[in-house]
């Protein structure tokens, strides 16, 4: 059924980029520009980017239901579908901040899900016109070609570290473990971009702290699929139907395994 999908869910992406979001690039009034929380935006882009997105995603697939980063953010019981049945997961703008600033990275994100179970994800950044996507068991591909992840070929791996929601003890541990073993780069405050960095040979390791499903779900899969890893800090898989913070993803098992071992030392 998956796999049937993915002209349809891509083609939306592209339609709502190019009739949404790119049209609002660089182009946003201060009253279409709001704070959730501090230093966490919406824009008018990511309201009517879901809206349009819950509409298709609806009339591909009626069986499943839908849950968007917006929609729960004004109405967080929604998240609770997440454990029952078909449910799309929408990220209509990852990578707001950068979207507000008028600056890269930023994607739209999509997953399909059953029972907390992410069978198929989407990930398209519409400045590189670029689309990743994965199905579960069946690879991941970019734009269209299979895609098999790779490390870095630096003296050092290369980490992106996000530990700003971390408590303090845990990320002065992680930092000064870090130092020396890892070339530390700065991260894109965007998954939809940071996932393919791993995969590409980019990145090799990335700390995430906050795992919102509609962040991880799409991205978590690729990774995974295109034979890097992305796990909980624990070694259990990412469920998006399950609360819990941070993943460790990593562009193989084994550079997985060395960083667990040695963030965490």
């Amino acid at each position: 059924m998956a796999q049937g999908l993915a002209a349809p869910v891509a083609a939306l992406m592209r339609e709502v980029a190019r009739d949404i979001v790119m049209p609002r690039f660089r182009n946003l009034r201060a009253e279409d520009i709001s704070e959730k929380a501090v230093n966490d935006f919406v824009t008018i882009a990511d309201r009517e980017s879901e809206i349009r997105l819950a509409e298709g995603l609806a009339d591909i697939l009626p069986d499943a239901g839908v849950v968007g980063e917006e929609a729960c953010a004004a109405d967080p019981a929604i998240m609770d579908r997440l454990g029952e049945g078909l449910n799309w997961i929408i990220d209509p703008i990852d990578g707001t901040g950068n979207f507000t600033a008028g600056k890269p990275p930023f994607a739209i994100m999509i997953a399909l899900a059953d029972a907390g179970r992410t069978l198929a994800g989407w990930i398209y950044d519409p400045l590189a016109d670029r689309l990743c996507h994965a199905m579960l068991g069946a690879g991941a591909w970019i734009d269209g070609e299979p895609i098999l992840a790779r490390e870095s070929d630096g003296k050092l791996p290369i980490a992106a570290l996000s530990v700003s929601f971390i408590p303090p003890e845990e990320r002065a541990q992680i930092t000064g473990n870090a130092a020396g073993r890892f070339e530390i780069v700065a991260i894109p405050r965007c998954a939809a971009e940071q996932y393919p960095r791993l995969v590409l040979g980019q990145n090799d390791v990335s700390i995430f702290s906050r795992t919102m499903p509609w962040d991880h779900a799409a991205g978590s899969l690729f990774l995974n699929e295109a034979g890097g890893r992305c796990a909980r800090m624990d070694g259990s898989d990412y469920s998006v139907s399950e609360a819990g913070w941070g993943l460790l993803g990593a562009s193989s098992p084994r550079m997985w395994d060395h960083a667990r071992a040695t963030l965490y030392a």
